[in-house]
């Protein structure tokens, strides 16, 4: 469609020019010409003091010349979040100035100061009485405050900064990245200290609001702040009963009131333009297009429902201070468009996707009929834990039969309109930085369910094999490193007495400097008994500085590692050393998977075709700021993952988690048991911390094993004690420790735990056994256990990312101190590489 005829037929949005003497041209964009009306509009001004802006103010979409304004202003006596009448009709008066408010930011005192707008603004009760002002005419890289005002009542004063002119040369740009924020879980505390951030504007990722009430993912602790909510209409998910989902108009505008109405949120907007887009529950989890994944319409297609697409997305515009339109006189998914692009000088450029309206179902559709069950498949394998070759299969008949003109018809993200777009906009940039606000992750997560279940059960076979040298000892005189080499023959399939001549053999080749290996073999070993049964023998000899315990350790990994897991790797669930009880349960398992084929990995060849894009026409210094999976990473993304090393790194992803929702290890956990009990150990080991304060009870904390398995790191007993800090925090306080006896509690009860025996000879090593996986080697970062948000300093030699994660609730109510630690990723200019500082 024609730009000019979209903006001509746009929703309700007033315009006005900014004036050295404060008078402004104002009125709609739907008129005949496409140009707004001047003078003032042609309805009532507000009157009186019966007036009220619940959801105080926003601003959006910062320009060089100009930016989008936001309120919402009703009678005083109407509830905060209650439908506005229809016909209510008035007007409100806007004044912006660049004099400095800093004291009055975020209060109702009069704005001071010349005005550079003093504009009357119409209010329609057709847009729940919100107000969408677009202004024009202001100075670049400038600092603006701005009140409206209905009759007697001031809102609160917001503020503003407008970008650098496009040919600045601009030394710092410093904004926030956010996602993922639900009312119904945890706390909101998150956004005080975003409040107190010194930012140039935030970028909002999605998920603004969640559609939902009542989901399982939503019943656990929550502030008390955040009252329940209750859908005006809604539709149950399940029958007649338990949770519900926004379907109408009223829904999705009465969740974006009940949200907006927290202060600390408000605080955010009233200080920092924002640049947004949505993800899924702006409208339906895991949605695409306007279909709906909770369920399928019975013969295993998901439901298209046209009407609630389009009133989700009347909502977001009518509720985000975002510089776009919305079309009333068109249909289904067209009726808007929200990827754009903003630009900050030479320094940055802002490409903003949307990356659920035009996408396609999922290239393993949960909807679809397993014919081994005749039901939908669900999201387990189809989702989540996908087998990375069935989803490659699929992609490549679906590419097969979407034919040459676009291959990518029916496995695309971005759909081709939008990403022909996307490539346009990349290789015009003349920014330094071009910076992707990009919705679901693009970094590659899988996991070697192969070499993760052999590891498992050498890790598991630890323990047996230390038990078996032990009680060999008496039958070798305590001669830890013969007991050894007795074992380690035995357990790769020798006879006990063969197993024991050359154990002897190969220490009597040991005294004299011969051949060990060969001495094992003329004693009746063959070649593999040999070599690990050599192996074993002089782990042991040269930990002998440690004590026995230190050799039998050491002997016991060489032959767990050295023997077992190469065992399980070569024979799968056929091998010996896997249990009866759980070969049929591991057998499904010995392959590759994606942990989440709802982001990019999910849509792998239009990943690659992006990617090769940027590659091919040299377009560097591109970084992802991306939310959606509730945990914090950061790593680079390669042109091809499927190939020889991974591929080449092109860009960087920086991933920041949720606010406030739960996260993915939270998620994972729960839903590991239902895939093996025997995968548990690659997602969590629950240990129980004696506290002396709490009496005998001890405190449950779970330690993050989905860390390690996913991305390679250092392991030492520290790292893996401070990872606890800020689960052990919010456990002390649900067990009543007082807020000012937190740090110092949780310090003692880490400090003693690095003196734990069980947890250095057990935990430790499963950590650092996990990391040496290596399943994503271009994984620099993983955090999957967090909430909290991100800081983005540009500058021309590099740009820094430092993660913020918040400590968790504390008495019903958000942690006095809310930042628990910062984490910094560093992206040096014109290399695809990223560094961590913990």
């Amino acid at each position: 469609m024609d730009r000019r005829r979209f903006l001509k037929l746009g929703g309700f949005i007033t315009v006005s020019a900014a004036t050295a003497g404060g008078l402004a041209a104002c009125g709609g964009d739907d008129h005949p010409d496409g140009q707004p009306d001047t003078g003032t509009p042609a309805v009532p001004p507000a009157s009186g003091a019966n007036w009220k802006f619940p959801q105080s103010v926003a601003s959006g979409d910062p320009k060089p010349d100009g930016i989008l304004l936001w309120t919402r202003v009703v009678p005083a006596n109407v509830d905060d979040a209650a439908a506005a009448s229809l016909d209510a009709s008035f007007s409100i008066q806007l004044r912006v100035t660049a004099a400095d408010n800093a004291g009055a930011l975020g209060t109702a005192a009069a704005l001071a100061g010349t005005a550079v707008v003093d504009a009357a603004i119409p209010v329609a009760g057709a847009y729940d009485c919100t107000v969408r002002h677009k202004i024009t005419g202001l100075d670049a890289g400038r600092t603006y405050y701005y009140q409206f005002t209905a009759g007697e009542v001031r809102s609160r004063v917001g503020r503003f900064r407008t970008a650098p002119a496009a040919d600045a040369d601009v030394s710092q740009l410093r904004l926030g990245f956010l996602s993922c924020q639900d009312w119904s879980i945890n706390h909101w505390g998150t956004f005080e200290a975003l409040a107190a951030e010194d930012l140039d504007f935030v970028v909002h990722l999605g998920d603004y609001i969640y559609e939902t009430v009542g989901e399982d993912f939503q019943t656990g602790a929550v502030e008390s702040l955040h009252t329940p909510l209750a859908l005006p209409d809604g539709t149950f998910k399940n029958g007649s009963g338990g949770a519900k989902y926004a379907t109408t108009l009223n829904d999705y505008r009465y969740l974006y009131k009940r949200y907006r109405s927290d202060p600390r949120l408000q605080a955010v907007h009233e200080r920092f333009a924002m640049v947004a887009t949505w993800d899924d529950h702006e409208f339906s989890d895991d949605c695409w297009g306007d279909a709906e994944t909770y369920n399928a319409a019975g013969n295993g297609i998901e439901q298209h429902q046209p009407a609630r697409r389009r009133a989700a997305s009347r909502a977001w515009f009518e509720f985000m201070p975002a510089d776009i339109v919305f079309d009333e006189k068109q249909d289904g998914i067209h009726a808007i468009r929200i990827y754009r692009e903003l630009r900050f000088g030479k320094l940055a450029h802002l490409v903003m996707t949307d990356e659920r309206l035009y996408r396609t179902d999922h290239v393993l559709p949960e909807a679809a009929i397993n014919p081994a069950t005749g039901a939908p498949l669900g999201s387990i394998g189809a989702r989540y834990m996908v087998p990375a070759a069935t989803l490659a299969a699929a992609e490549a008949a679906k590419m097969a039969a979407a034919g040459s003109a676009d291959p990518l018809a029916l496995t695309s993200i971005l759909g081709n309109d939008q990403r022909n777009w996307w490539r346009d906009t990349m290789a015009r940039s003349p920014a330094i930085w071009k910076l992707w606000g990009n919705e679901v992750s693009l970094l590659r997560m899988g996991i070697d369910g192969s070499n993760a279940i052999a590891t498992l059960v050498a890790l598991q076979a630890v323990g047996t094999l230390s038990a078996s040298i032990q009680g060999a000892l008496t039958s070798t005189g305590g001669n830890v490193p013969v007991a050894a080499a007795v074992v380690a023959a035995v357990s790769a399939g020798a006879a006990q007495s063969t197993a024991a001549t050359a154990a002897q053999a190969i220490a009597m080749a040991d005294a004299a400097a011969g051949d060990k290996s060969g001495s094992a073999i003329a004693a009746g070993l063959t070649a593999a008994q040999a070599a690990i049964a050599v192996l074993a023998f002089e782990q042991a000899k040269g930990a002998a500085a440690g004590g026995v315990a230190a050799q039998i350790g050491a002997a016991a990994q060489a032959i767990a590692f050295g023997y077992v897991k190469p065992d399980v790797l070569a024979r799968r669930e056929q091998s010996a050393f896997i249990p009866a009880a759980q070969k049929a349960a591991l057998a499904p398992f010995f392959q590759r998977f994606l942990l989440n084929a709802d982001q990019w990995d999910g849509f792998n060849a239009e990943r690659k075709a992006l990617m090769r894009h940027l590659a091919d026409n040299g377009i560097r210094n591109v970084v992802a700021l991306t939310g959606d999976i509730h945990a914090f990473y950061a790593g680079t993304v390669h042109d091809d993952y499927d190939a020889e090393g991974g591929g080449t790194p092109v860009m960087v992803d920086l991933v920041t988690a949720g606010i406030s929702s739960d996260s993915f290890f939270s998620y994972l956990k729960s839903a590991v048991g239902a895939l093996s009990e025997s995968l548990s150990t690659l997602v969590y080991r629950t240990l129980s911390l004696p506290v002396p304060a709490l009496g005998s009870e001890p405190v449950s904390v779970d330690v993050n094993l989905l860390d390690h398995t996913l991305a390679p790191s250092a392991v030492t007993a520290a790292t893996v004690a401070e990872s606890l800090r800020v689960s052990l925090r919010g456990a002390l306080a649900a067990r009543g420790v007082a807020e000012g006896q937190l740090d110092a509690t949780t310090d003692a009860v880490l400090a003693s735990l690095q003196a734990d025996a069980g947890f250095l000879q057990q935990i430790v090593p499963l950590c650092q056994q996990l990391a040496a996986l290596r399943s994503n080697p271009w994984l620099q970062y993983a955090n999957t256990d967090a909430q909290g948000y991100a800081v983005v300093t540009v500058t021309p030699a590099a740009l820094t990312c430092e993660f913020r994660q918040v400590n968790r609730l504390v008495g019903g109510k958000a942690p006095a101190a809310v930042v628990a630690r910062t984490v910094k990723a560093t992206v040096p200019r014109d290399t695809a590489a990223v560094s961590i500082e913990r």
